[in-house]
Formats: C-alpha cells, structure tokens, sequence
C-alpha cells in the first residue's frame, strides 16, 4: 500500500513538471525607443535615415526619450549626437528653429561676413573650426598698411548655409558665420568697414589670446623729499649783533666779552 502511494505522488509530481515545463514562457511587453543610427553633428534636420530603434522595458527608458519617429521628425540637432545615443529632448532646438539658430550659445550673436578664396582660408574653414580675425587698414595718406588681430579664438558656425561639416575636402565659399558677442560683432563690423578682415584658422587646441595687448602702465612711485637740516654751525650777522641761526645772540660785535 505504501509503495503504491509513493509510486503515485511521484507520478502525479512527474506529471506536474511536465506540465510547468509545457507551458508558454510569460511575454515581455517592451518599447520602441529612438537612437542615432549614425553620428550626427550640430545643426542637423532629422531625417528618416538618421533614426534607428532600441527595445527597452517600458518605464525603464530615461526622461525626455522618443517612442515615435513623428516626434522628432524635421528637429534640428542643438549638439553633437554620436552614433548609438538615445535621442531626448534637450539634444534638439525649440520649434520652428532654423538650425542656425539652434547652434547659438547663449548671450552670443551670428554674424555673417562676405569671404573670398583668401580670407576663407583657401577653403579649408568648416563649421565648429575657431579662427582669429585679423583686420588690415591702409593710410591714405602715408600709404602705410596696419594689420591688427581684433579678434581671438572665434567659433566659426556655418559655412555659407551649411552648419554642418560635411567634408574634409575645401570648398570655396562666399560667406562665413562667426559668433561672437554683441561687443565684439560690434568690433568687427567697424573694422569690416574701415578695410578688410582676414581670418586666420586655429589649433583646436589652442585657446590663447592672439590679440596685442597693450603694456601696462608705468607703476608711480612716491618719492618724499626731505628738507635738508639746517647747519648749527652757520653764523648770522645782522647789523652789530652776531649769533647762530634760530639762537640767542652770543654777544655783539666790537664787545670784549
């Protein structure tokens, strides 16, 4: 009798297992959630070919992610996305953006300037490149030629229309965007005017300050100029009485003592 109850719970057990074993596994529910499907640089308009998707759990993505591409569609990228990165909102600029202005830092001003072959230097300028801007002047009448760095370490924002860079190749351009602040466009639109500017294109790594600065003012130094002391010994005569200098008389002229 006891064999077969342990015989039968060992089948029943059995069977039990194979049921749970049987059964269909749980579905995981999970959620589309927008990547950069290629790096993207500053001022880019989202298309379709720049979106790729993840699967996450959903309550599991970070604030501020994208579900769907009609979101994001036509944004324009704020900052540098590199390939793989969740796209979120603070990435893009406000709407109705154009993607200059979506690359303007704050309390700066774009300012655009006609270039040539020369001063766009020979075409090699792209965006994100940071130059110094170099202004020349000529004496009409000594005929003298002044150069004068004006500006120091400029971010170049776009190249003609484009504020993305696209190539390493040089192209010849016709207009440069710098940003600069509301001073300094100021400055560089009085020299632009007074005779032409040069732009001069930096190490990336450089961040000195190219422009003259002028010496320092001569330090003053008081010097206090002290009355040299009257000589005790120096004898003054008035009339018949004879003494020194600031004392009494010591006796008068022509007496005995």
């Amino acid at each position: 009798m006891t064999s077969l109850l342990l015989a039968g719970g060992a089948a029943w057990m059995a069977n039990k297992w194979l049921a749970a074993r049987a059964a269909p596994a749980p579905v995981l529910t999970t959620t589309h959630v927008l990547t950069a499907a290629m790096s993207l640089t500053v001022g880019t308009k989202i298309e379709a070919r720049h979106v790729a998707t993840i699967e996450m759990i959903p309550g599991q993505e970070p604030a501020g992610t994208f579900h769907d591409f009609k979101e994001i569609d036509g944004k324009v990228t704020a900052v540098n996305v590199p390939a793989g990165q969740m796209l979120m909102a603070p990435m893009f600029g406000k709407e109705g953006e154009s993607a200059l202005a979506a690359v303007v830092s704050k309390d700066k001003r774009a300012v655009t300037v006609r270039v040539d072959d020369v001063v766009g230097v020979a075409g090699f300028l792209l965006p994100g490149n940071h130059v110094d801007v170099v202004a020349t002047r000529k004496d009409d009448r000594t005929q003298v030629v002044t150069a004068e760095t004006i500006l120091s370490d400029i971010t170049v924002l776009a190249v003609d229309q484009s504020t993305a860079a696209n190539s390493n190749e040089p192209v010849v351009v016709r207009a440069v965007t710098l940003e600069v602040t509301p001073e300094d466009g100021e400055t560089l639109l009085k020299w632009k005017a007074a005779g032409s500017i040069q732009l001069a294109l930096r190490n990336p790594l450089d961040e000195s300050d190219a422009r003259h600065k002028a010496p320092p003012p001569p330090i003053k130094v008081a010097v206090k100029v002290v009355a040299p002391a009257r000589d005790p010994a120096i004898t003054v005569i008035r009339g018949t009485r004879v003494g020194h200098d600031g004392s009494q008389v010591v006796h008068e002229a022509g007496s005995g003592s």
